[in-house]
């Protein structure tokens, strides 16, 4: 196990949506999903932005669109991401996949799952992450670190990806989390 390298991470935002968010317990998912979403566009990383049937659910959060200026988009109706069609073909070769948002235990999971399966490294953000119970975000976590994932937080992605305090984007990534 590797900590995430820039240039071989993929971000994959998985339907962090108006309704989604709405119903989490937990306001900080959201939050911390735009102050991972800012960092990702600060750096201009690459990114995946699924939307889980955006007619019935509502699009993606206007903060996180608005700072993900070259985010590709996938619409999709299966849990996970991977068995869409087009999905396979955006992963641009990367070797980590870092991936978080709602819901914990059934989209994040199953996109996860079918990831570690395909032989990458994958990164779940917690903290960006949620479920409408607490109770089922936890098992997933747990079911994901067994199966291989890492388990991490928001600072602990934006301080692997800038590496040091001299990263030219420091203080403007680091400004995000004060």
């Amino acid at each position: 196990m590797n900590t995430i390298n820039a240039d071989k991470c993929l971000f994959l935002i998985i339907d962090v949506q108006e309704k989604l968010v709405n119903m989490l317990e937990d306001k900080s998912v959201g939050e911390n999903a735009i102050k991972l979403a800012k960092a990702i566009g600060i750096l201009n990383l690459p990114v995946l932005v699924t939307e889980q049937y955006p007619k019935g659910l509502g699009s993606t959060l206007t903060e996180i669109k608005s700072a993900l200026k070259n985010a590709k988009y996938i619409e999709k109706t299966k849990f996970s991401a991977v068995r869409e069609e087009s999905f396979l073909s955006l992963l641009e070769n990367k070797k980590q996949v870092v991936i978080f948002g709602i819901e914990t235990h059934i989209c994040v999971l199953q996109t996860a799952m079918d990831l570690l399966n395909k032989g990458l490294e994958v990164f779940v953000v917690a903290s960006a992450s949620g479920s409408r119970k607490e109770e089922d975000k936890q098992n997933a976590l747990r079911r994901l670190m067994h199966a291989g994932a890492q388990i991490v937080t928001v600072e602990m992605v934006l301080f692997e990806l800038l590496e040091s305090s001299k990263h030219p984007n420091f203080k403007e990534v680091q400004a995000l989390i004060k």
